[in-house]
């Protein structure tokens, strides 16, 4: 299993974050070939690590549902 330094990773909060505390995630930016993934609200837990392809092919799906009013 590939290890990633994460420590200084640059993460961004959802856009659909609020203060309620509801389900959010965070991704971490600048880190070659893939996109980390972690809970905004465990900062400190587990970090899915996501291959750039497929992260791009989810977005894509998600922006494509969304105009199809899913």
């Amino acid at each position: 299993m590939r290890e990633f330094d994460l420590s200084n990773a640059r993460w961004t909060k959802s856009s659909y974050s609020n203060g309620e505390g509801g389900d959010c995630l965070e991704v971490a930016h600048e880190v070659p070939g893939v996109i980390p993934v972690r809970d905004s609200k465990v900062t400190g837990g587990p970090v899915v690590v996501i291959g750039s392809a497929a992260w791009t092919e989810f977005v894509r799906s998600v922006v494509q549902s969304r105009g199809a009013g899913v």
